[in-house]
């Protein structure tokens, strides 16, 4: 149902992305846009370059009086460090950096300047994915949807874990609790003790002339159930999530819910066990250790989405390598990087799950409009008893 391109290199004249599918009628406007925008280039560990841009957003079409019209939205955002880049004569990039698409794109498309990979390979891209994601979260915003994230752990540094919560209105709460709390933090971690020890982790990575990897935390509320389907992989709601988040720059795993965790426990531990609420009507979750998905599917608890990003490739100490151009076993030249990216990704890891899941609703409800959209929403099936009517009667398959 959803779809976006983006195109744009690290130092070239801008970023570009187009986001095709969303309905009519969506209040959007470029301040909303620029808002997530912002918040990706805010965080402890980021490099110089966040001392240069400053990102805003200019629609360029797909909106028109403030509203989406149902055209594909254009977004472009200029790159301000172009202007040192412009008239400049490129020195040659021969050395590829270790844990870089340097060398596999040389090998792909034959490059013989190894700067043609960097450019296009660079994280500057994922300003583009925030600002499709903004369109996307304002739409799921119109359904009550909400979207929000956090670092859970820095290199060695992790966040306390805080056990199941009582109810599911007890969870929902816990995780707005979180978002807020994260927002205050130049670390973006909810916990105060954790994110004193986070900083000082990373400015000792500083010293050290290296870098820090970490893990984000996302969870999406009020995602009704049945978004998704368990009838072929690529519909799943969790291959589609998944498939989201490794997209991301540095990301070398994800996890729904509980994990790599659920590995270590028997299966009655692990398992959302079902009761009734008050009416005896509404069928509810004792935990949420599935994260929201059960069998591909949303099953209307918090979707709760865990990546782990590397430490970025680029560090001041040289690492070995091989000179393309020489043959010569050589170190790597630095080029301006982060120390560590873990806060600044937070945005970008909601602005994956806010496409997905604005794709995912979109598939379920159908409609070309907000106004077709609503009563659609309105109608969805409730995890309640007397909308689940069971035929309870014998039956046989009856193939052939």
């Amino acid at each position: 149902m959803l779809r976006y391109l983006t195109a744009g290199e690290s130092h070239g004249p801008s970023l570009t992305a187009i986001l095709e599918g969303m309905p009519a009628g969506l209040a959007l406007s470029s301040e909303q846009i620029d808002r997530e925008l912002a918040r990706r280039q805010q965080g402890y560990g980021s490099g110089g370059r966040m001392k240069i841009e400053r990102d805003h957003a200019r629609i360029t079409s797909g909106v028109m009086a403030g509203r989406t019209t149902g055209a594909p939205i254009a977004f472009s955002v200029e790159n301000l460090d172009h202007m040192k880049w412009r008239d400049r004569d490129i020195e040659p990039m021969t050395i590829p950096r270790p844990g870089h698409a340097d060398l596999t794109a040389a090998v792909k498309y034959g490059y013989r300047e190894l700067r043609l990979a960097l450019e296009r390979a660079s994280a500057r891209e994922t300003t583009m994915r925030v600002a499709a994601g903004a369109a996307c979260r304002a739409l799921l915003a119109e359904f009550g949807i909400g979207i929000g994230g956090y670092v859970t752990s820095i290199g060695t540094v992790a966040a306390p874990p805080a056990g199941d919560a009582p109810d599911l209105p007890s969870l929902v709460a816990r995780y707005r609790r979180r978002f807020a709390a994260a927002e205050t933090s130049d670390v973006r971690c909810y916990d105060p003790a954790t994110a004193e020890r986070m900083r000082e982790a990373i400015r000792q990575t500083m010293q050290d002339k290296d870098t820090l990897g970490g893990v984000v935390e996302c969870a999406a509320l009020n995602v009704p159930a049945g978004l998704g389907s368990h009838v072929h992989w690529d519909r799943k709601l969790s291959t589609r999530i998944a498939a989201a988040a490794m997209s991301i720059h540095a990301v070398k795993g994800v996890e729904i819910g509980d994990g790599f965790a659920e590995t270590l426990r028997p299966g009655t531990q692990v398992q959302d066990q079902l009761s009734l609420g008050a009416d005896g009507q509404q069928i509810i979750q004792r935990s949420n250790h599935a994260g929201g998905l059960e069998g591909g599917i949303s099953n209307g608890a918090p979707i709760v989405v865990r990546v782990a990003f590397k430490p970025i490739a680029t560090t001041l100490n040289p690492l070995q390598s091989v000179d393309l151009g020489s043959g010569a076993v050589v170190d790597t030249r630095y080029e301006r990087s982060d120390f560590c990216q873990v806060p600044r990704a937070v945005p970008i890891v909601e602005a994956m799950l806010c496409f997905v899941l604005a794709d995912a609703l979109l598939e379920k409800l159908g409609g070309d409009s907000i106004a077709e959209m609503r009563p659609r929403f309105d109608a969805l099936r409730q995890l309640r008893l007397d909308q689940l009517p069971m035929d309870n009667a014998p039956w046989k398959f009856g193939y052939e």
